[in-house]
């Protein structure tokens, strides 16, 4: 990996508007290349997802273009595919090879003095460990996390990130104003509000809200777990935040619960990524937009095996943010409003998070309805469904 190749990201993925450009950069430290498997040959049921060239956003006549096939992708399923973001694949290489750097290159001791505490805190900060969440009969999860402020510098880090935290935050801030604000500004348009209705709700000043960045890395269970899980590594469920954004990799594992009730794959597209509607903009739209169900499963024959490394940024609006929804919207004045609980009852984003986050994953056992999901209350009336 050529130096040139390192420096590029921290120079020009934040966009030409950054003050960094005027600022001199240090050459990035190195970081071990994490080697991207081969994409399965599986003949798989492939989730067929709209295509979004976010680039379109920089003018206001592309964004207003924009608007219709994002509302439709996100009221149908909540999931569409984003191309264009300011990234090129070598920056997505680098970001990949800093994601793996949390799992190699820190000690388990060290892992432990940096585990995060979500069921009490009501946030991620730090590790999620092996073995936190329990899928089903007995079986935990084989995943380890590693979670961070999206204004990274706010928490303390091991050793071996700290070299990394500057292009950490580059990478924070692409995400933030080339993925997020112009797709809170689409959605905020197809409900036929202000254009700055939802950004307005996401202010990322570091006090008011915690969207966090994430690496990911799920290990294969034994051949035993995997038959006691049904082959389910993270049980299906919809997302706490706002917005989730996924960087694709090419480990096929995501599946997505189509509206006929079944599972769909998600098929990698290089350098793209995966957005999806969480219970926030579910709720603040009224159930317009839809929050989308998902899970990862065993992967296909092929990729077996093998550890699956994912990045995400997770976006939540800001703390006190009310989740009622928005009723001043004419499209919801005009199809109706499909409420979780009486507006004077919404949660704000704060509760809503703590809430979720003390629950999910505990051993105790849920009633199943006949469907096979799973119904738990979470707070003021408001249930959070899980799915196998």
């Amino acid at each position: 990996m050529d130096m040139h190749r390192l420096v590029s990201f921290t120079l020009h993925s934040l966009g030409s508007n950054t003050s960094l450009h005027s600022m001199p950069v240090p050459t990035p430290p190195f970081a071990a290349h994490h080697a991207r498997p081969q994409t399965t040959t599986t003949d798989l049921k492939w989730a067929e997802l709209p295509i979004i060239d976010i680039s379109k956003a920089r003018t206001g006549q592309g964004l207003a273009e924009l608007v219709p096939a994002v509302r439709d992708a996100m009221h149908t399923n909540g999931f569409m595919y984003v191309i264009n973001h300011g990234l090129n694949p070598q920056q997505n290489d680098r970001i990949f090879d800093i994601a793996d750097i949390p799992f190699t290159d820190v000690p388990d001791a060290e892992k432990k003095d940096f585990e995060a505490t979500p069921r009490e805190s009501g946030y991620w900060k730090g590790y999620k460990l092996r073995r936190f969440f329990h899928i089903d009969n007995g079986v935990h999860d084989q995943i380890e996390m590693y979670s961070a402020h999206h204004v990274v510098e706010m928490q303390e880090h091991p050793e071996a990130i700290q070299p990394f935290l500057p292009e950490m935050s580059a990478f924070v801030k692409t995400n933030i104003d080339h993925v997020v604000d112009p797709i809170l500004r689409i959605l905020a348009l197809g409900l036929e509000l202000p254009e700055d209705a939802l950004t307005n709700l996401h202010q990322f000043d570091g006090a008011s809200g915690r969207s966090w960045l994430r690496f990911q890395k799920y290990y294969p269970y034994t051949k035993e777990d995997g038959e006691k899980a049904g082959d389910v590594w993270l049980k299906g469920h919809t997302d706490s935040t706002c917005l989730s954004v996924l960087w694709s990799q090419p480990i096929s594992a995501l599946q997505i619960k189509a509206s006929n009730g079944e599972w769909r794959w998600v098929r990698h597209i290089e350098n793209a990524l995966i957005v999806n509607i969480g219970d926030g903009i579910e709720m603040l739209s009224g159930g317009f937009y839809k929050a989308a169900i998902h899970r990862v499963v065993q992967p296909p024959p092929d990729q077996r095996g093998l550890e699956r490394l994912t990045v995400f940024f997770f976006v939540v609006a800001d703390k006190d943010v009310k989740l009622a929804p928005l009723i001043q919207s004419p499209v919801l004045q005009r199809v109706g409003i499909a409420r979780k609980c009486a507006d004077e009852d919404a949660p704000t984003m704060a509760e809503w998070m703590h809430a979720r986050l003390r629950t999910y994953g505990n051993a105790m056992p849920l009633a199943k309805n006949a469907d096979g999901t799973e119904a738990e209350e979470m707070m003021r009336g408001i249930q959070a469904m899980y799915y196998n």
